[in-house]
């Protein structure tokens, strides 16, 4: 990958989502100039993710110079290999040279990256982080992501597989299974699977709630509840606060940072959360420690990934 070729012209930064296939022309100065969305193409054939996606990048060569592709996924990646090692919800993918193949097929260099990862390099370039170097980035959404920037850099771990936040314990007795096989995990709490899964087990204790009889309950409609002032989405909430302020207060402890910054849609919440999270890390983290941090929202919103990635383009 040479960088000459990576540091001029600009980007062209994919989000490959379970459901959605994202893409956005990105300058040097972090500007999106161009967008793209469409439905994730499904299969048992990743060929049919590369067409689709080589497609966007000749429609968008029409109108500018691109220099890089550079693609995240939900899922574990080998980026100097560029390949996809664990896709949960794109199994096609899973042990696929996704950079290599995109390289020649579309003649240009060609990077893959963790979408949590990337969204924490977004949010430091463009977003909540500025002027920060050591970092934590949470994403909050159907499960739960992390990105973790280590004095500037960002930390990937032996295998490519580090930041798997949404699976660090936080309640090893409470027997509720994850999908990753463990249990009590953060996401299992923390996400917006949870929290739905939360108000249908809590539903019995709160006859009088306005979500009761709804069986299509979504987070967001537990939100407006909450904001209603009903009992029993306040409760999930504070539970929810709980659990991740536990997590929070572990990171912290661990890895000192100067900010956690909390992304995903689950954070539409935070007025009905932050306190009881707050609470949390006020009690088990290091005083000193927790001082320090700032716990805030993102700012760069779904954009998080596409900046990241193209930061990392920039940057390689």
């Amino acid at each position: 990958m040479a960088a000459d070729n990576m540091n001029s012209g600009r980007i062209f930064a994919a989000d490959l989502g379970g459901t959605h296939l994202r893409a956005a022309i990105v300058d040097r100065k972090g500007r999106i100039h161009s967008r793209f969305k469409q439905n994730t193409p499904q299969g048992n054939d990743a060929n049919v993710i590369v067409d689709a996606i080589v497609a966007a990048v000749h429609e968008f060569q029409k109108d500018a110079e691109i220099s890089a592709v550079s693609l995240v996924v939900p899922g574990t990646v080998k980026v100097e290999e560029g390949a996809v090692v664990k896709a949960p919800n794109l199994p096609c993918l899973d042990g696929f040279r996704l950079a290599a193949v995109l390289s020649s097929r579309l003649e240009l260099p060609a990077i893959v990256e963790n979408d949590a990862n990337a969204a924490a390099v977004g949010e430091m370039w463009q977003g909540a982080a500025v002027g920060c170097k050591t970092i934590i980035c949470l994403t909050l959404g159907t499960g739960v992501g992390g990105g973790i920037i280590l004095d500037g850099k960002l930390w990937r771990g032996v295998d490519g597989a580090a930041a798997e936040i949404g699976h660090m314990c936080v309640d090893p007795f409470g027997g509720v299974a994850c999908t990753c096989g463990s249990r009590g995990c953060l996401e299992v709490f923390a996400s917006a699977t949870a929290i739905v899964r939360m108000t249908r087990e809590a539903s019995p204790r709160y006859p009088d709630s306005i979500l009761q009889g709804k069986e299509d309950r979504t987070a967001e409609m537990i939100f407006d509840a909450g904001k209603a002032g009903d009992e029993l989405a306040l409760e999930i909430f504070r539970r929810m606060g709980v659990y991740l302020g536990i997590g929070l207060a572990n990171l912290i402890n661990i890895l000192n940072p100067e900010m956690i910054v909390l992304g995903g849609g689950v954070v539409n919440g935070w007025d009905l959360f932050e306190k009881h999270m707050h609470q949390q890390v006020e009690e088990r983290a290091f005083p000193l420690l927790a001082a320090r941090v700032k716990i805030v929202r993102a700012k760069c919103g779904d954009d998080a990934g596409l900046l990241g990635a193209a930061r990392l383009a920039f940057s390689d």
